[in-house]
């Protein structure tokens, strides 16, 4: 079975998106095309790209990177769940993508966003894209995106809104062949 790690992108010590992370790891284990793996960048505490080489050398002197690209690594896809701020993707995310390349070649991705406001977070999304692309992910076309994350979320408990559930299966559905594509190639 592929390996399917969900990544919560934000790093504030309160956050509604790391319920909301954890609720779509559930829901990707619920699907049953995965092994999921459920992994925080605010726990992970990457510091700025501290690396000496390249990311592309795959030579890492740090712990922090190395435990990194074995995470990352041992990942068949991804779900990045990830927040707007200010219009865009967070630099912590960038900055976790810039620490590692061979480890993300070829491998698909699913974007699901989120916002306080109307957005959902759509905007960062599609930002996002030409770095993945860069990095030589495969982002799936499925998008979806969050508004109002605050509404959805009462004490540590995410509540999804109606359809949310359909939109992951058709991101879990993409994903799977997507990988299934990956290792036919």
């Amino acid at each position: 079975m592929s390996r399917l790690l969900v990544l919560s992108t934000s790093t504030r010590t309160v956050s509604n998106g790391r319920h909301f992370a954890r609720w779509i790891a559930g829901a990707a284990r619920a699907h049953g095309a995965f092994d999921v793996e459920f992994a925080d960048l605010g726990t992970l505490a990457l510091p700025l790209l501290d690396e000496p080489e390249f990311a592309s050398t795959g030579i890492y002197a740090h712990q922090h990177t190395r435990d990194w690209s074995a995470l990352a690594g041992a990942a068949d896809a991804f779900v990045f769940v990830m927040p707007m701020y200010n219009g865009g993707f967070t630099a912590p995310l960038k900055n976790a993508l810039d620490h590692l390349y061979q480890e993300w070649q070829g491998k698909p991705v699913g974007l699901v966003s989120y916002s306080a406001g109307d957005s959902g977070g759509a905007g960062a999304a599609e930002m996002l894209l030409p770095v993945l692309d860069r990095l030589g992910l495969r982002p799936a076309t499925r998008r979806p995106a969050v508004p109002a994350i605050h509404s959805l979320v009462d004490g540590g408990r995410f509540t999804p809104s109606e359809g949310l559930d359909v939109e992951l299966a058709g991101l879990f559905d993409e994903l799977a062949k997507l990988t299934v594509d990956e290792r036919l190639a």
